[in-house]
C-alpha cells in the first residue's frame, strides 16, 4: 500500500473514532414535541426580576469583613429577614453559556456548544422567557442573543452593550455592571411616560433580567479577592438595592414582585473558571419577594459537606441548596409561567411560601413536564428498535407510568399533599434516570462496534511493520491462508446483514459507519494473515526472551502514560526512570559527557510536572530568565561548533537577530504586565511585536541552512520567541530545558546506534535535512527501534502535561495571551493557548524527525510503532470512560479518550509539517546564490 494510502485511511479510520464518542456520549439529550404545562393556581407574583452576578462566588458573598459587617449589606439584610437563601452547585463546564441555559432553561447543556463558543443555539431549546408574556433583558452581548434568538415570537427584548467592551486590560470592567443599571432605571424611568410600555409592564407573567459581567471580567484581570473585585461586588449589592426600590415605586409596592439573585459559575483564586473546583461550582441563590419564604430561624445543626455555616456566620437561618436547573421551574412557578418544556429541574418546594395545595399542584405539574420527556424519549427509542429486541426501562414502564399519575392526582383531591409531594419527587427521580437510560440505550452496541474496529486496525498496523519493516523469514506458500475471494465474499455478506439490521432499525447514518468500518478493517488484518505465520516460523530465531522483556517494558511503560493523565506526578517518576537508561543500556562508559548531560536534562525536565499548574502568580522575571538562557545556550552551541560546521555570513546574521528577537520578546510580557497593573490599557508597539512574531514563527526557520543542527537551532529560536509572548512565568522556561535535552537525546543515540554495531553511521554535523527526505528501506527494524518510539510517545505526554492539563479548562491563564490581545475573544484566546500547547509538540516532532534520519530508518518505520502504541493508550481510555459518578469524573475520563485520539490524528498531521519544517529552504531573491547551504 502506497503512503499516502495507509497515511489517509489512518486519518479516516481515526477521524471516525475520535467522532464516535461524540455519537456516544455527546448527543444532545434534548427532546421536542412536548406539551407546555403550568400551575392551574392562581401564582404569587405577575413578575419576576432576574439578576445573574457572572462569576460571582458563594464565599464571596456570604462571607463577612473581619470587623463583622457585610461587604454587601443590603443582600445580607435580605438573607437574614426576608428572603430564602441557599448555594445553587452547578455543573462543569463552569462557564457562562451553560450556566445561563441551566439557570433560564432549567437543563445542562451538553458538549455540542463547544463548537460555538457558547454564544450560538446548536439545539433548539425553551426557556421561563420564552414562556414568559414579556421579558426585558441588559447585559452581555456574549450571553442575550441566545434566549432572543430561541425564543418563538418577538417578546424578548435585549440590550447590550458594544463586545470590544468586555476588556481585561480596562480601567476598571464594573462600568459593564453600572450600564447595565443606567439602562434598566432609564427603562422604567421612560415607561412612566410611555403609556403602550406601560401597559406591557402592568401585566402579569413579565421577567426583567440583569446580567452582571462586571465581577467576571474584574476575577479574569484582577483575580479574586483583589480590591477591583470587592469593589465591584459591594457596587453590584448597591445597584440592587436601588433597582428594588426603583420597581417597587414604578408597581406602588403591590407586593407582587419576586426577585431572584444568583450567579452562573464562581472564579477560583487564580482568576479561571471551566472545571470543578469548589470555588467555580458552589454559586450564591437568594431569593424574596412575592410568594417566597422568607427567612427562618433554626437552632439545631444543619449538615453540608461543605461545612460553610460558621465561617459565613449563617448557621442559625435556614440553608435551601439547589442543583442550577431547579431555579428555573422556582421561576415559572412565581409567575404561573409554563414550565420550560426541556427542563430537568426539580422545584425547590422550601422557597415557596404559599399554600400545601399550591406546592403540590407545582410539584405535580413539574413531574408531568419531566415525564412527558421521558415518555417522547421511550416512544422514539422504541420505534426504532424490533419489538423482540426493546427492554423498557422497568421502574417506568407504560402501566407503572399510568399508576403513578393515577395515584398522584388522587392524593391532592384527598388533600393530602405532602404525601402527593413526595410521589411526584419519586416520579421526577424515576423519569429523570429513564432519560438517561433511553439516551445511552444504544452505547453497547456502538462501543463494541469501536473496539472491533480499534482491535482491527491495531493487529492490521503490526502485520504491517511485521511485513515491510522487519527481518522475517518468509514462506511463499504461506502468504495467503485464506482465498483472497473467499474472504471476500465472507466479509460482503456479513457487511450486508449488518446493513439490512440497521435499516430495519432505522438507525441514524452515522451508525453505519461504526458498524461496517470493522468489516474491511478485519478483511485487511485477515488478508496479511500470511505475516503471522511468517512470525511463528521466524520465533525459534528470534531472542524471545529480548522480545518479551521490551514488550513487558513498554506494556509498563504505557500504564504509566495512562496514569500520568490522572496524576501529572508520574511524568517526574517517568523521567526519573529515562534518566538511568544511559546506565542501564551500557552506555555510559561509551558516552560519559553525553549521559550526564542526559541525566541532569530529564531530572530538570521533571521538576515541571511537579509545579502547580493553575494558581501560580504572574512572574515576568522568569520570562526574562528564559529568554537569556535560549540566548546563552543558543551562543554556546554556535561557539563549540564554529570550527565543525562553519556559518555562511547570512546565516551568522539571521541567528544573531533571532537572538535579539528572542531578547526583545523576553521583555514584551514584563512592560505589557506592568502598563496593565497601572491600567494603562496593552501598548500598540507590544501588540504589533507580539502578532508579527507569532505569523513569523513558522517561515523565519525555512530561511536557515537545512544542515541538522543550525535548521533545529533555528527553529528553536523561533518558536521560543513566541512561548515566552504567552508566557507569564516558570513555564517559559520549559522550550529551552526541552530543547537540551532534545539535543542531548539525538547526540546519545548515535552512541546506541554505535552499540548495536549499525554500520554507515554518519557524523550528526555533515547530516543535511533536504538530502535525506528519501531515506526508504536503509534498514529493518530492531527491537531498539520500539524503544525509540515509546520515547517519543513518552516526551509527547511530557510536552502536553509538562507546564498544564488540557483535560481542565481552568488550567489556561487568560493573561497568557494579554500580550496579544485583551478583550474578550474566546476562539483567538483559544486558538493562542492551543498554539502554546503545541509548541512543545513541535520541538519534540522536530527531534524525532532528526533522530529517523540520523538512525537510517524510514519515517514511515517508526512512526507505524508511535502509532500502535497510542492506539493502545486510546483504547485503554475508551475502557475507562465511565458514565456513573459525578459529572466531573464523567466528563474528565472521555475528555482523556478525546485527548489521545486528537493527539494521534494531530501527529500524522504534524509529522508532515515538521518534514517541510525541518527539509525545505526559502530562498529570498535578494540573497546571494550560495553553493552549499
Amino acid at each position: 500500500m502506497r503512503v499516502i494510502t495507509f497515511f489517509l485511511i489512518g486519518l479516516t479510520v481515526h477521524v471516525v473514532f475520535f467522532i464516535s464518542i461524540f455519537d456516544i456520549y455527546f448527543t444532545s439529550p434534548l427532546v421536542h414535541g412536548m406539551t407546555p404545562h403550568f400551575t392551574p393556581l392562581p401564582p404569587p407574583a405577575s413578575r419576576l426580576v432576574l439578576v445573574v452576578a457572572d462569576g460571582l462566588r458563594a464565599d464571596s458573598l456570604f462571607t463577612l469583613l473581619p470587623n463583622g459587617s457585610s461587604r454587601t449589606p443590603y443582600l445580607r439584610t435580605i438573607i437574614e429577614d426576608l428572603g430564602t437563601w441557599g448555594v445553587s452547585h452547578t455543573r462543569v463546564p463552569t462557564e457562562s453559556r451553560p450556566g445561563h441555559v441551566a439557570l433560564i432553561a432549567g437543563f445542562y447543556e451538553d458538549v455540542s456548544a463547544v463548537a460555538k463558543g457558547w454564544k450560538e443555539n446548536p439545539v433548539e431549546f425553551d426557556s421561563v422567557f420564552n414562556e414568559s408574556r414579556h421579558a426585558w433583558c441588559w447585559g452581555s452581548p456574549d450571553i442575550l442573543p441566545m434566549f432572543a434568538k430561541g425564543a418563538s415570537g418577538d417578546h424578548v427584548y435585549t440590550h447590550t452593550y458594544p463586545a470590544e467592551e468586555e476588556d481585561f486590560a480596562s480601567t476598571d470592567a464594573s462600568r459593564l455592571d453600572s450600564w447595565v443599571f443606567s439602562q434598566a432605571k432609564s427603562f422604567f424611568r421612560s415607561a412612566k411616560s410611555n403609556s403602550t410600555l406601560k401597559a406591557s409592564l402592568l401585566e402579569d407573567k413579565n421577567i426583567f433580567f440583569l446580567h452582571l459581567l462586571g465581577i467576571d471580567t474584574n476575577g479574569h484581570a484582577h483575580r479574586p479577592n483583589s480590591q477591583e473585585w470587592f469593589d465591584n461586588i459591594a457596587l453590584v449589592d448597591a445597584g440592587v438595592a436601588e433597582m428594588v426600590s426603583i420597581v417597587d415605586d414604578f408597581f406602588e409596592h403591590d407586593g407582587r414582585t419576586a426577585y431572584v439573585f444568583t450567579s452562573d459559575h464562581g472564579m477560583t483564586n487564580w482568576g479561571s473558571h471551566g472545571a470543578g473546583h469548589p470555588s467555580e461550582t458552589l454559586t450564591p441563590l437568594v431569593v424574596w419577594g412575592a410568594g417566597v419564604q422568607k427567612a427562618q430561624r433554626v437552632t439545631e445543626p444543619q449538615h453540608y459537606s461543605d461545612e460553610y455555616l460558621q465561617d459565613w456566620k449563617l448557621e442559625h437561618l435556614r440553608r435551601v441548596d439547589v442543583s442550577q436547573a431547579d431555579i428555573a421551574p422556582l421561576m415559572a412557578s412565581l409567575i404561573g409561567a409554563p414550565f420550560p418544556l426541556n427542563s430537568v429541574g426539580v422545584l425547590p418546594v422550601l422557597y415557596l411560601n404559599n399554600s400545601d395545595q399550591f406546592k403540590a399542584e407545582s410539584m405535580y405539574t413539574n413531574a408531568i413536564q419531566i415525564l412527558e420527556q421521558f415518555m417522547i424519549k421511550m416512544a422514539q427509542k422504541k420505534e426504532t428498535t424490533l419489538s423482540f429486541l426493546f427492554t423498557p426501562y422497568p421502574p417506568l414502564t407504560e402501566s407503572k407510568l399510568a399508576e403513578y399519575t393515577r395515584k398522584a392526582q388522587i392524593l391532592i383531591q384527598l388533600e393530602k399533599y405532602e404525601d402527593a409531594i413526595s410521589l411526584c419527587q419519586t416520579l421526577i427521580s424515576h423519569s429523570l434516570e429513564g432519560l438517561v437510560y433511553y439516551h445511552t440505550y444504544d452505547r453497547f452496541f456502538l462501543g463494541c462496534s469501536v473496539v472491533l474496529g480499534f482491535v482491527g486496525w491495531t493487529s492490521y498496523v503490526v502485520l504491517v511493520i511485521l511485513k515491510t519493516h522487519a527481518s522475517l523469514n518468509r514462506h511463499p506458500r504461506l502468504t495467503k491462508q485464506i482465498p483472497g475471494g473467499n474472504l471476500a465474499r465472507l466479509c460482503m455478506c456479513v457487511a450486508v446483514v449488518i446493513t439490512v439490521f440497521l435499516i430495519i432499525q432505522r438507525s441514524p447514518f452515522t451508525y453505519y459507519i461504526y458498524s461496517l468500518l470493522p468489516v474491511p478493517v478485519w478483511y485487511s488484518v485477515l488478508k496479511e494473515s500470511g505475516t503471522l505465520m511468517d512470525l511463528i516460523r521466524s520465533a525459534p530465531s528470534l531472542p524471545l526472551w529480548k522480545c518479551c522483556g521490551y514488550f513487558v517494558v513498554v506494556a509498563f511503560g504505557i500504564e504509566l502514560l495512562v496514569v500520568s493523565f490522572f496524576h501529572r506526578a508520574m511524568v517526574t517518576v517517568g523521567l526519573a526512570v529515562l534518566s538511568l537508561w544511559p546506565l542501564l543500556a551500557g552506555l555510559y562508559h561509551k558516552a560519559r559527557p553525553r549521559s550526564l548531560s542526559w541525566f541532569m536534562g530529564c531530572l530538570c525536565l521533571a521538576a515541571f510536572p511537579l509545579m502547580p499548574v493553575v494558581g501560580r502568580e504572574p512572574d515576568t522575571q522568569l520570562v526574562i530568565c528564559a529568554g537569556l538562557l535560549a540566548i546563552f545556550t543558543s551562543t554556546c552551541y554556535l561557539w563549540s561548533s564554529r570550527h565543525r560546521t562553519p556559518l555562511h555570513i547570512n546565516d551568522r546574521r539571521q541567528f544573531i537577530s533571532q537572538m535579539l528577537h528572542v531578547a526583545v520578546c523576553a521583555y514584551v510580557p514584563s512592560l505589557t504586565h506592568s502598563s496593565l497593573q497601572q491600567k494603562q490599557g496593552l501598548p500598540l508597539f507590544n501588540q504589533i511585536i507580539s502578532w508579527g512574531t507569532l505569523a513569523s514563527s513558522i517561515l523565519v526557520p525555512l530561511l536557515s541552512s537545512t544542515r541538522l543542527f543550525h535548521r533545529l537551532l533555528s527553529i528553536f529560536l523561533s518558536l521560543t520567541s513566541t512561548y515566552l509572548l504567552l508566557s507569564t512565568g516558570s513555564e517559559a522556561l520549559f522550550p529551552p530545558v526541552l530543547s537540551w535535552l532534545m539535543f542531548v537525546w539525538i547526540n546519545i543515540e548515535q552512541e546506541a546506534l554505535l552499540a548495536q554495531g549499525v554500520s554507515g553511521r554518519q557524523e550528526l554535523s555533515t547530516i543535511d535535512f533536504s538530502a535525506n527526505i528519501d531515506i526508504t528501506k536503509i534498514r529493518q527494524l530492531k527491537l531498539d527501534d520500539i524503544r525509540r518510539s515509546y520515547f517519543f510517545v513518552f516526551f509527547i505526554i511530557t510536552a502536553f502535561f509538562g507546564t498544564g492539563n488540557i483535560a481542565s479548562i481552568n488550567s489556561f491563564d487568560p493573561a497568557s495571551v494579554y500580550c496579544f490581545l485583551t478583550v474578550f475573544n474566546p476562539f483567538i484566546m483559544g486558538g493562542l493557548m492551543m498554539w502554546k500547547v503545541i509548541i512543545p509538540f513541535i520541538i519534540v516532532m522536530c527531534t524525532f524527525e532528526t533522530i529517523q534520519v540520523t538512525t537510517q530508518l524510514s519515517s514511515r518505520s517508526l512512526f507505524l510503532i508511535v502509532l500502535v502504541i497510542s492506539d493502545l493508550m486510546a483504547l485503554h481510555f475508551f475502557f475507562l470512560v465511565q458514565d456513573y459518578g459525578s459529572w466531573l469524573d464523567i466528563g474528565t475520563s472521555i475528555s482523556h479518550y478525546v485527548i489521545v485520539m486528537s493527539m494521534t490524528i494531530f501527529l500524522m498531521l504534524l509529522s508532515v509539517v515538521t518534514h517541510i519544517l525541518t527539509s525545505q529552504r526559502l530562498i529570498l531573491c535578494w540573497r546571494p546564490k550560495m553553493h552549499f547551504p
